[in-house]
């Protein structure tokens, strides 16, 4: 328990430090033990990638494993806030219900709701990931970022879109364009041809897509008027979302604030 503890100093002190990181000295220092115990601290670290060291292994500093299981904590978060939503969606409209977060130039369904319609549309699996635009949830993901960051991503993805015929680059920019002008996402039977699916983004206080939302049905259910319909649905839900998510935040930000001065 003594390491586990000092261990979590080690993370904390360099957690403070800035981008450059922190030689071992001033770690040492920092939290109040020797040299040689800091450096056997920071390798055990290393080993787990909890810390990553500059070029000359001078400098220490939080390491991108870490980051990764800060990220996972957030996306479970979000799961669960939006877990309400996607059971009243999936009542209202007795229709398959997605959720999808960004992972990188890949969306990433993350939790399903089915309806009660009979014919249900199982085509994206939890787990399951997409490049950026390819499907209703990764096609509104991707438009409303800002327009340098899809110019990359569309670049970025080309490779990982070859399978996906129907989302070339061209076709792929023309359909945020019309995301965009429409403000939800849809995906005509691109994937499964018998099956129709509309996406939302969900957007916080500071203007950034942080998930999305999307319904699929069978071809027919996903058809004017119902079209807008469901969009109407998928963005009342969005629209409580991102506030919600932002107060969730605010509010581990002044959790985090009260452990720090205690």
């Amino acid at each position: 328990m003594k390491t586990i503890g000092r261990a979590a100093m080690v993370l904390k002190v360099l957690s403070e430090a800035d981008s450059d990181g922190m030689r071992l000295s001033d770690v040492a220092v920092a939290i109040g033990l020797g040299k040689s115990t800091a450096s056997r601290l920071l390798r055990a670290l290393i080993d787990v990638g909890y810390v990553e060291t500059d070029a000359l292994g001078k400098y220490y500093r939080l390491g991108y494993c870490l980051f990764n299981l800060g990220r996972a904590a957030r996306r479970f978060h979000i799961i669960e806030l939006a877990r309400p939503a996607l059971a009243r969606l999936a009542d209202r409209t007795d229709d398959t219900i997605f959720l999808s977060l960004r992972d990188g130039d890949q969306a990433h369904c993350v939790d399903r709701q089915t309806g009660a319609y009979p014919i249900r549309t199982l085509t994206l699996s939890v787990g399951d990931s997409r490049p950026l635009g390819v499907g209703a949830g990764a096609l509104a993901l991707l438009a409303f970022e800002p327009e340098a960051e899809i110019k990359r991503i569309v670049a970025s993805t080309r490779e990982a879109r070859r399978p996906f015929a129907a989302f070339g680059d061209e076709a792929l920019c023309e359909m945020v364009l019309r995301a965009r002008a429409r403000g939800f996402a849809v995906n005509d039977g691109l994937i499964v041809s018998a099956m129709n699916a509309v996406g939302v983004p969900v957007i916080d206080g500071n203007g950034r897509v942080v998930a999305a939302l999307s319904v699929a049905a069978i071809r027919e259910r996903v058809a004017p008027p119902r079209l807008e319909e469901l969009a109407a649905l998928l963005k009342a839900e969005a629209a409580d979302m991102g506030p919600m998510i932002d107060r969730h935040r605010a509010h581990e930000a002044r959790t985090l604030e009260v452990n720090d001065e205690d």
